[in-house]
């Protein structure tokens, strides 16, 4: 099984519009961050975890050009507004594309694309099933179970796909989920900046924290902002935890 990082940045990107933060990119690709969005892939499956505002790009730079299915973290449009750059898979496959989120999650959608949807329904529009997603579910030679967690004021889904668990834009992990975590070997999880804290992200530090309470063999961070530099955090990070970056694939056995 293999998983590639198509995105790891916050939701502005890094650097943002305007070239806000550019000042602190020194050159090494690493730094540049697209909107975080991630590639699931093995012998008989190919799902992504959600589709930000760079997911055409994403999937062009990744080679990526079958999708089975879709999960979705939440709502927020850094997470969601690719969600139309998944018409041409539907056009190439013929057929929908089921996207799986939580009942909030879903609703935000058919407000959002109300063209998708519906019996005004645009011609040739997106065509995407939504199911709501509460407990475990197999798919193919994977089992996907989603771990709610806190972001800020919202409640938010991460993924455990077969060994691999994937939480972006958190911070609180219930006690519940990080159970249904336990015995993974592969943690992706948000580190937004060093310091100071966030109401509604995990600190880098806060997030070793909990990669050491949860004792996975290997944990990536993501949704890193402009301050954090690549090559410099990794040597100031336990070996056991590395920052994840564009286009990185790690394979799990």
């Amino acid at each position: 099984m293999k998983l590639t990082f198509l995105g790891t940045g916050t939701s502005m990107g890094v650097p943002t519009a305007g070239g806000f933060g550019k000042d602190q990119i020194d050159g090494d690709p690493r730094n540049v961050r697209w909107r975080c969005s991630a590639w699931i892939e093995t012998e008989k499956s190919s799902i992504v975890i959600d589709t930000g505002p760079e997911f055409r790009l994403q999937t062009i730079r990744a080679g990526l050009s079958e999708i089975d299915l879709v999960l979705i973290t939440h709502e927020h449009m850094d997470h969601i507004a690719g969600l139309d750059d998944l018409r041409p898979f539907c056009y190439k496959q013929e057929q929908s594309i089921p996207v799986y989120g939580s009942k909030t999650c879903l609703a935000a959608i058919r407000r959002r694309f109300d063209y998708m949807f519906g019996p005004d329904r645009y011609p040739g529009a997106t065509n995407i099933d939504l199911q709501e997603i509460m407990d475990s579910l197999t798919f193919r030679d994977l089992k996907i179970t989603p771990l709610p967690a806190i972001h800020g004021k919202i409640q938010v889904l991460g993924y455990r796909v077969n060994d691999i668990c994937y939480i972006t834009d958190v911070k609180e992990l219930p006690e519940s989920t990080k159970k249904l975590m336990r015995g993974a070997k592969l943690l992706v999880l948000d580190g937004l900046r060093w310091k100071p804290e966030h109401p509604t992200h995990m600190t880098i530090p806060e997030a070793v924290e909990i990669a050491n309470e949860l004792d996975i063999p290997q944990t990536y961070l993501c949704h890193m902002n402009s301050y954090v530099n690549h090559e410099e955090s990794n040597k100031r990070l336990p070996d056991h935890v590395r920052l994840a970056y564009d286009q990185l694939t790690l394979t799990i056995n």
